[in-house]
């Protein structure tokens, strides 16, 4: 499926994952790339150029290609394994699981147009159950990163962290976050973007920036929203959430099934630990035929539906 240039703006994450990888390739002959046929769709074909004995291109054949991506790892190599998340994820699960997380495999699954990126190809190619069913993988870190920086930094995290990592890399535009000076990603750790104490909003991947335009609406209101941009899924930063239900309220907003997503990571701590009132911003389950743009305005994924859901929630608050 071809894809309409981003606007003015607006960066598909994608540009940012693979100029970190190619940083990373100069710099250590062990970085190498393997793809399921998706060179153009993962945007490596720079990347095949300039290094064109470290990357494997196994046809259409997800399974076999996470296991060579683990026979690479054992071998003393930092794979990264490269493909549309609806497959990499649904067709070598059990590559990912036994192959990957079970063994310890030094592998970097990358999850390209990941969420509803794909659109109209409807359900075959959504990927909203990803972070739902690797969730439920033991030892397996996840990561979905906000933007263009944090994508590249997650992937520099990825290479020097010990064991399997699975990165979910969006194509669909997203804008720059603004941050402080001297900020940095860290594998574990949240980052807390704006403070609030009457609602927490706490968001991933391509909902970050409309978690914070909710905010900066709710502001107006004169509602003060901490958003808090929880990259890694697992480990989540149980700080960031005891923190989150200190407010007494929280929103969790995700591109995907919040049930047994980030949504269901929160709710299982929060349960446990921090009873609050919860409101979980994601997709309900198959979705119709219809662009990305659409599907996420008509469920409700956007600045206006998080705020909304903000407001129910403090509503709610004992």
């Amino acid at each position: 499926m071809s894809a309409a240039a981003p606007a003015a703006g607006l960066h598909d994450c994608r540009e940012a994952y693979v100029r970190a990888i190619a940083e990373l390739a100069a710099e250590d002959d062990r970085i190498v790339a393997v793809v399921n046929d998706s060179v153009g769709s993962s945007k490596l074909g720079a990347f095949r150029d300039r290094f064109p004995t470290r990357l494997i291109n196994v046809g259409i054949a997800e399974q076999n290609m996470v296991g060579v991506g683990a026979g690479l790892a054992n071998g003393g190599k930092i794979p990264f394994v490269s493909g549309a998340a609806c497959f990499l994820t649904a067709r070598a699960m059990e590559q990912i699981k036994v192959d990957c997380a079970y063994s310890q495999a030094n592998v970097k699954l990358c999850g390209i147009s990941s969420g509803v990126a794909y659109g109209e190809l409807g359900a075959t190619h959504h990927s909203i159950e990803d972070i739902a069913w690797l969730r439920a993988i033991d030892k397996l870190t996840i990561i979905v990163p906000s933007d263009p920086w944090e994508t590249a930094a997650a992937i520099k995290a990825a290479a020097a962290w010990d064991g399997p990592v699975f990165l979910r890399i969006s194509r669909m535009p997203v804008p720059d976050i603004a941050r402080t000076a001297g900020a940095a990603f860290v594998i574990g750790r949240a980052e807390t973007l704006r403070s609030g104490d009457d609602v927490a909003i706490v968001a991933t991947g391509t909902l970050v920036h409309r978690a914070i335009a909710a905010a900066e609406a709710l502001a107006a209101e004169g509602v003060s929203a901490r958003v808090i941009n929880m990259a890694t899924v697992a480990p989540i930063d149980t700080d960031a959430l005891a923190a989150a239900a200190a407010t007494g309220a929280i929103v969790t907003a995700e591109e995907g099934l919040a049930t047994g997503g980030l949504g269901g990571a929160v709710a299982e701590y929060c349960a446990r630990n921090h009873p609050v009132p919860m409101q979980m911003i994601g997709f309900p389950g198959f979705l119709p035929t219809g662009s990305a743009d659409w599907l996420m305005e008509n469920f409700g994924l956007t600045a206006h539906g998080i705020a909304a859901a903000a407001r129910d929630v403090i509503a709610r608050k004992r």
